[in-house]
């Protein structure tokens, strides 16, 4: 299936969701977990766009983060299962790690 124009130009611009991803660190970081949530899941819901970019792992790390931020730990432990499967095989990576520590909390 071809992509649509607007989103083939996109790429072809050599332009990434780094800004999307950005925008939901910033909402993090200013403890707006349902806008933070609403970023990460524009990244997750066009995953064509990254396509083997860690951003896409990442931005389901930073799911999880958002949904627990927002009071939603249902939706976050689903986001952290998601973010673990991919990175399960990531060794001895400071990131795993940590995402480990935070899923173990919310159980």
């Amino acid at each position: 299936m071809p992509l649509p124009p607007i989103l083939a130009a996109w790429l072809a611009s050599g332009a990434r969701p780094y800004p999307i991803y950005m925008r939901g660190e910033a909402y993090l970081d200013a403890k707006r977990g349902s806008e933070a949530a609403a970023e990460f899941q524009k990244i997750l819901d066009h995953a064509g766009i990254v396509v083997n970019d860690p951003i896409g792992a990442l931005a389901r790390l930073q799911l999880g983060r958002a949904w627990h931020a927002a009071g939603n730990d249902d939706k976050a432990k689903a986001a952290y299962r998601d973010f673990l499967t991919l990175w399960k095989d990531a060794d001895n990576s400071p990131i795993l790690k940590q995402a480990t520590a935070e899923y173990a909390k919310l159980q």
